[in-house]
Order: C-alpha cells, then structure tokens, then sequence
C-alpha cells in the first residue's frame, strides 16, 4: 500500500514540474533588462547647455564643416568625477538646408576630460533666446527657421518699392517712377527672404543638448 501511495505522488509532481518550469521562464522578447549605469557614467538621456565658440550661418555652412563648442555647465558622474564647465567639444554640420525653410542639423563628436577626448553622441533639444528660430527642434535634433513673419516680410517689400518710387521719379518721373517702383517693390521682398530666414547662431550661443549614448569616464 505504501508503494501505491509513493507512487501516487511521484505521478501528480511530475505533472505539475513542466508547468512550473514554463511558469517560470524569463520573458526575453523585450530584450535584457536595462543595466543601471556604473558610478562612473554620465548617463544617456543626460541634459545639458553648450556655448559655441564658432558662428554657424546657413549662408555659409556646408555638409561636414567642423565647428568648436564648449560646456556651459558641469557634467558629473555619480562617483563625483567631472567634466568641468568650459570642456572644449569637437562637432561638426551634418546637413544644412537653405531658402524657405532653412534647416541645420548638428553632430558632435568628441568632448575633453581630464585623461583626454572621449566620444560625445549628443542631440540639440534647444536653442534658448534665439527668436530667429523655433523653441523646440526636429525628431533628429534639426534646428529650424521659426514661423516666417508674413507682415515683416510685407513692411520690407513696401519700403523698397517706396524707395524705388523716390529714385524714378528723381530720374525722369513718370513711367520712370513706376519701374523704379516696381524694381524696388523686387529688392525689398528679396532682402526680407534672406534676412527673414536665415539661420544663424553667433558665437556665444547657448544650446541645450540631450546624451544619446553615456559617457565613459576613466577614474584616478
């Protein structure tokens, strides 16, 4: 009887193993868990403010100009290591767009340390106090034109044709004020085109940027 019984239980416990082991499996569609980042990481997702050091002006920029910044603030690892503000970065243009909607995207590529340059994988999430273009940038960190000013555009095309009025009529009156008019009426929309949306950031600029990878640093 007691075989019987001993029996018994063997069966019902290997029935219910291969459940548990499939109950406890680890789900690993997501991928593995995220590790916490090491003492002496500056994590990814990390914000911070830059100053450049070099004008960028879409008039001027072409595809991979390399361009200086600096740090505006303090970066520090949870260990208390720092890149101090000041840190010199090493960056560069990845596309610049010109004309009706003007567009500059910005990579960067190295920052100083105190034991040398590491790599910088940084995104522009911002460019505070500058009115000529918007708040907030692009899905890529493209810095682009703010809302072209329809009325500024319109004032600027109405004082050219007015000078142009002025310079015909001195010149013979008449049809020579209406082409001059007309001529000025051309100069004064054009100059509000290249004024209205250009793109530039003086040096001394502040941006704010977002880590996109952590930053390693070497301890001692």
């Amino acid at each position: 009887m007691k075989r019987l019984w001993a029996l018994a239980v063997l069966s019902v416990a290997m029935g219910i193993l291969p459940g548990v082991g499939a109950s406890a499996q680890i789900d690993m569609s997501q991928g593995p868990p995220a590790q916490p980042a090491g003492p002496n990481v500056i994590p990814a997702d990390t914000q911070f403010a830059i100053q450049l050091d070099d004008t960028l002006d879409t008039n001027k920029l072409s595809n991979g100009k390399k361009f200086k910044a600096k740090l505006a603030q303090d970066l520090q690892a949870p260990d208390g290591e720092v890149i101090p503000m000041g840190s010199k970065i090493k960056a560069h243009v990845s596309s610049v767009d010109r004309g009706l909607h003007s567009q500059l995207l910005l990579s960067f590529d190295q920052i100083e340390t105190r034991h040398g340059w590491v790599p910088l994988a940084a995104t522009v999430m911002g460019v505070p106090g500058e009115h000529s273009v918007s708040e907030t940038t692009g899905p890529e960190g493209e810095i682009n034109h703010s809302k072209v000013d329809a009325r500024r555009e319109v004032e600027s095309a109405a004082i050219g044709a007015g000078l142009g009025a002025a310079a015909g009529a001195a010149a013979g009156g008449g049809k020579g004020a209406a082409i001059g008019a007309a001529i000025g009426g051309g100069l004064g929309t054009g100059a509000g085109f290249l004024t209205g949306r250009n793109i530039r950031l003086n040096k001394g600029q502040e941006l704010e940027l977002k880590l996109d990878r952590d930053i390693f640093l070497r301890r001692g």
